[in-house]
């Protein structure tokens, strides 16, 4: 329930010498593009995000049992008061009190290079989350909620997302079972504490790498995987490597069954549907994707409507995709493989290998023109035109940052000021996951005296760190990371909501990647890229040619890139969907031929490595819709003028302003001006595969 969960300095000022060339940055570009100034050791510990008391792993449990007091004054609070906008505003800072602790630890225990603070913030993330799933089961704390939204008067005088928002809140309770009697409650709360340790067992066990004696490889290939005495340790598919049989033995290894997993597995999904039917929903998949974008009047069964949207994207898809096969295939007899049948450990390796031939994209060429400080102040250039909004780097105090190369940028509007941070923890170093992510750390709300909790949040990848000659050089893909992920951050800091239980991307998931998804259109428009790629020692700009081959290399193929995205889609769906009565792998197998083309490989089990059935579980077809919502936006908004600042006003006013507050898909339709159906959102993915991307054009020549 309670979950969804000013000092500018610029560190260099002057111009950046880089060999003999000179190139001059923005504060905002040369922070970036240069090593990080040292933090004053003589300052005061402020604590991790300045928060005190986080300076030592131990500040974890003081910061939970200041939250756990919190907790108690505001539960006697909304259960004392009369109904009304108190009440929920009382539920907001009870969310607030705990997320501020939960979602700090959410990003320490994976994101501090400290085991000490790690273990620190996973207790606490375990702890939070037991008290979260006694409130959501308080049947006092749910009546003091009930009784405002059966009060038609005191209802009706709420404004819109105050209203929302507490019928947010009441649909917590009601998938946690408070409507139940006292016993099946209880047997609720066993589920879903049940529940967090099969999730924490199945994530940990995807990552885990699988072992093999070492005889039992080809002496020749040993040394592309991990020796540990007489054994080959592989811990991942190896994808990439231009050796087949080495793509082979790492996808015949990595995937090959875990028998313990395999039950953590079928526990995890039948704990789902037991709790899912203890409720009141049909399955899983009916009670994840109740209030996500897949609600439409298309269908009133949001399941079918997701299997619909999946079925037809397949079938439009089908011949294009057969092509891709087939181009893949014959690359695979040009380059005299072992076999010419095509294997799931050919995709990835053969589809840009066509690439490669086709277009001569060499990532090496593009990385010059892509250093990491060009391409923020590309960022920081683009959402001052959009939105008025720009960068300012911040140096961080001591303790308030995990790592030295931590950035910390403040977000500021051109009129209303200061918006929010962003922590950039952008570089590689040892024991971080190499993913990229947002993180939020802490909602924007609206505070009792009239000020705003300014939102703060973390944007993780894993970039090579700059050194005293070179600074950071990001491959195109890097490149639209970066853009992507900062779609996430400008969402969270626009999305300014009264309440913190909605703000930014505390939305529905198939709605949250939209923005992010939208930003990748911006970061392949020439008209933008002009503006920051240039190269880092010359000062050239990147030439039109290539970023037109890039674009233009990017539909090869990519009709078989996205229905593997569907099969993933289409198989998480039928896993959360009703019982099957078959083995996982079998739904597997039989998924595998319905929505994909490549053979299953025998004792394999690729699911065991879907670890987005987690975080993701009934939702990973948010990806496709999210991007088919984002090609819609961008086609119609912002491919004739990727800089229309009335256009960018139109989209933070009607998308990102919104935060959860309002109906995903009235969203979309106050941007596009309509509601897409399921064939239109199909046909905007179709459409990105089969036209000549304006995003490689420049209409201004």
């Amino acid at each position: 329930m309670m979950l969804a969960c000013q000092r500018f300095v610029s560190v260099v000022r002057n111009s950046r010498t880089l060999s003999r060339h000179v190139t001059t940055w923005s504060p905002v570009g040369a922070a970036f593009n240069a090593q990080q100034t040292k933090v004053d050791l003589f300052q005061k510990n402020v604590g991790l995000f300045g928060v005190p008391g986080l300076s030592t792993p131990a500040g974890f449990e003081v910061a939970q049992q200041r939250a756990l007091r919190e907790t108690e004054q505001l539960v006697e609070t909304a259960c004392n008061n009369p109904p009304g906008a108190l009440t929920v505003e009382t539920f907001d800072q009870l969310s607030d009190s705990l997320c501020k602790v939960a979602d700090l630890a959410d990003f320490v225990k994976v994101g501090h290079p400290d085991p000490a603070f790690r273990d620190a913030a996973e207790k606490a993330c375990i702890n939070i989350g037991t008290v979260v799933e006694r409130l959501n089961t308080n049947v006092e704390l749910c009546r003091s909620l009930k009784n405002l939204l059966d009060n038609k008067e005191v209802l009706d005088s709420l404004d819109p997302d105050t209203r929302r928002v507490a019928e947010l809140f009441m649909f917590d309770f009601e998938i946690s079972g408070i409507h139940l009697d006292e016993s099946k409650r209880g047997k609720a709360v066993s589920l879903n504490v049940n529940l967090l340790d099969l999730n924490n067992e199945f994530l940990n066990g995807t990552h885990l790498p699988n072992r093999i004696e070492k005889t039992a490889l080809p002496e020749h290939i040993r040394h592309c995987f991990s020796i540990d005495g007489n054994s080959i340790q592989i811990g991942g598919l190896h994808a990439d490597s231009p050796d087949e049989l080495v793509r082979e033995a790492a996808y015949k290894i990595f995937l090959f069954p875990n028998s313990s997993l395999l039950l953590c597995l079928d526990d995890l999904l039948t704990c789902r549907n037991e709790l899912a039917k203890l409720v009141g929903y049909e399955s899983f998949a009916h009670r994840a994707l109740n209030g996500t974008m897949a609600k439409t009047p298309v269908c009133f069964c949001f399941a079918e409507t997701v299997m619909k949207f999946l079925e037809l994207l397949t079938d439009k898809l089908s011949d294009r995709t057969a092509k891709d096969f087939n181009l893949m295939r014959d690359m695979k007899m040009k380059m005299n493989s072992r076999s010419t049948e095509l294997m799931p450990w050919d995709h990835s390796y053969f589809s840009s290998a066509v690439r490669a031939e086709r277009y001569k994209i060499d990532p090496s060429l593009y990385s010059p023109y892509f250093s990491l400080g060009a391409c923020m102040e590309g960022l920081n250039m683009l959402f001052s035109q959009l939105l008025g909004v720009s960068f300012q780097n911040e140096q961080p105090m001591a303790g308030e940052v995990w790592s030295e190369e931590v950035r910390k940028l403040a977000v500021v509007h051109e009129t209303e000021g200061l918006l929010g941070y962003i922590y950039c923890d952008f570089f590689r170093r040892p024991d971080k996951p190499h993913q990229d992510c947002h993180f939020t750390i802490q909602g924007g709300r609206l505070k009792k005296d009239g000020e705003y909790q300014h939102p703060v949040v973390v944007l993780m990848l894993s970039l090579p760190p700059p050194t005293r000659s070179t600074p950071t050089l990001l491959n195109p893909g890097m490149m639209e990371n970066l853009f992507h992920e900062m779609g996430h951050a400008m969402h969270s800091m626009l999305g300014r909501t009264r309440y913190q239980h909605v703000t930014g991307t505390r939305c529905s998931t198939d709605f949250a990647e939209v923005p992010s998804i939208l930003m990748e259109f911006f970061a392949t428009d020439y008209r933008v890229v002009n503006q920051f790629a240039r190269h880092y020692q010359t000062g050239q700009p990147l030439p039109k040619s290539m970023v037109s081959r890039l674009c233009e290399s990017k539909r090869i193929c990519g009709a078989a890139d996205t229905q593997l995205q569907v099969f993933y889609a289409a198989l998480d769906q039928v896993y959360h969907g009703k019982p099957q009565n078959q083995s996982t792998t079998d739904i597997l197998k039989k998924m595998q031929e319905k929505f994909y083309g490549l053979p299953y490989v025998p004792n394999t089990a690729w699911q065991l490595r879907f670890s987005h059935l987690i975080g993701y579980g009934a939702k990973y077809y948010s990806y496709l819709m999210s991007r088919a919502i984002a090609s819609m936006v961008w086609r119609q908004c912002f491919q004739k003028d990727p800089f229309n600042r009335d256009m960018g006003e139109r989209y933070r006013r009607e998308m990102l302003a919104h935060g959860g507050s309002k109906e995903p898909m009235l969203m979309v339709q106050g941007m596009l001006q309509s509601s897409p159906t399921v064939e239109e959102l199909v046909d905007a993915l179709v459409a990105d595969l089969d036209t000549d991307s304006v995003t490689c054009r420049d209409d201004s020549l």
